[in-house]
């Protein structure tokens, strides 16, 4: 069904695998101390992944994705999607290859759809790793599942466009080194309801920008990375910030969800991946038997774990399917296979890491193990760039479609 691998890709797989084992690993506990307390938490970065992402960069694992592009490795969407599951077994796997969203699709944009300034000013510091970025598209004021009902406002005032608006869900926005805002908005009203909005470049350090304050999910703050809830008053930036054009938002947001969809879904299986060999070990563990039993014999677990094998492989297998279309015949025809896999695949990690959870007891829920804020976040994954249920009705009316007469 899928090709070999080609031998360049094959060899940074190997390679990213090898430097996650030997240098992410180790330090995943020292990562989680060097995060602040307070308010200190969104003005400093641990100091360890910097280390990290120097060694990362000087063995040449850097930029690793960019299909179709003089900025990257020369990777198929296909080939990243081995190399992004690995990367997704660690909390800040992706950041030390410079890999991690919401960067990844911010510089996919400004790579396609940016001029030379936009690219000498923003891309290069976001390829040389210096400073982060983020997405501002969800408003808290509106229905944001239908992405056409974005009420912020940009409006053309001689040289400048002025921004107004609210959002939130602004991930990155709390990172001291995010320099740089995607801002999707409304230009033209009067145009078809996909036509009327727009993407601007925005400077953090745009004055009339208020962080509202950082999100939380389940109580998480994600510090010092953060979701922001962002408020935009008469926020003034030059005309030439604007992206493609007047009108083209959603056409530049197909293009930046689709790759973006692949990455996601390829991490989710890594961290699914590591949760079941959490459960394993623990189902496997001498000093944890109950009963006189291993846990694994105990109960369902056999099931549990069978189940768990079987439901990861189908998902791994149907998200490189859809690499491999949009590799092979372009996004447009491969939307239902992402939007199918960005249906599947967070409920197939929720499971298996709330298997893993309940054969851990209570230290499942706890600090103890990454468990517990793993499933944080892969809950918020099924809402993340368009919940379950937008995404299962593009794929049913892919469907219906081949039963319609045109």
């Amino acid at each position: 069904m899928f090709k070999e691998l080609r031998p360049e890709a094959k060899d940074l797989l190997e390679r990213v695998s090898k430097f996650l084992l030997d240098e992410v690993a180790p330090n995943e506990q020292k990562f989680e101390q060097q995060i602040r307390k307070d308010q200190d938490r969104w003005n400093y970065y641990p100091e360890i992944v910097e280390e990290i992402k120097e060694k990362a960069k000087s063995q040449g694992l850097w930029n690793l994705f960019l299909p179709e592009s003089e900025f990257g490795a020369g990777l198929t969407n296909y080939e990243y999607a081995h190399l992004a599951e690995k990367m997704g077994r660690y909390s800040f796997g992706s950041e030390v290859f410079n890999c991690s969203a919401p960067d990844t699709g911010n510089m996919e944009v400004i790579a396609r759809y940016g001029n030379r300034v936009h690219q000498e000013e923003w891309l290069q510091p976001l390829l040389d790793g210096k400073i982060r970025s983020a997405f501002a598209m969800t408003e808290p004021g509106v229905a944001s599942s239908d992405a056409t009902n974005m009420a912020a406002t940009a409006v053309l005032d001689g040289d400048e466009y002025v921004i107004n608006g609210e959002k939130w869900w602004t991930s990155g926005a709390g990172d001291p080194r995010c320099k740089i805002l995607i801002f999707m908005c409304v230009t033209n009203p009067e145009n078809a309801k996909h036509q009327r909005h727009s993407m601007i470049l925005v400077p953090m350090e745009s004055e009339g920008i208020e962080i509202v304050k950082m999100m939380h999910v389940f109580g998480y703050d994600d510090a010092p990375h953060g979701h922001g809830h962002l408020k935009f008053k008469n926020v003034r930036v030059p005309k030439e910030n604007l992206l493609l054009g007047e009108g083209r938002g959603f056409e530049i947001a197909q293009g930046r969800l689709g790759p973006g969809r692949i990455h996601h879904c390829m991490r989710s299986i890594g961290v699914a991946e590591r949760a079941l060999e959490l459960m394993c070990q623990r189902g496997t563990d001498p000093n944890k038997n109950a009963f006189g039993k291993p846990l694994a014999q105990l109960g369902a677990n056999f099931d549990h774990i069978a189940d768990s094998r079987i439901q990861l492989n189908a998902a791994r297998l149907l998200t490189l399917d859809a690499a491999h279309k949009m590799d092979t015949v372009g996004n447009k025809i491969a939307a239902s296979e992402i939007a199918q896999i960005k249906v599947m695949v967070p409920i197939v990690a929720l499971d298996i890491i709330d298997r893993a959870i309940q054969i851990h007891g209570g230290e499942g829920v706890s600090q103890v193990t990454p468990l517990a804020s793993m499933y944080a976040h892969m809950r918020c994954l099924r809402l993340a760039d368009g919940p379950d249920e937008v995404h299962r009705r593009a794929v049913a009316r892919y469907e219906l479609g081949k039963y319609i007469s045109k």
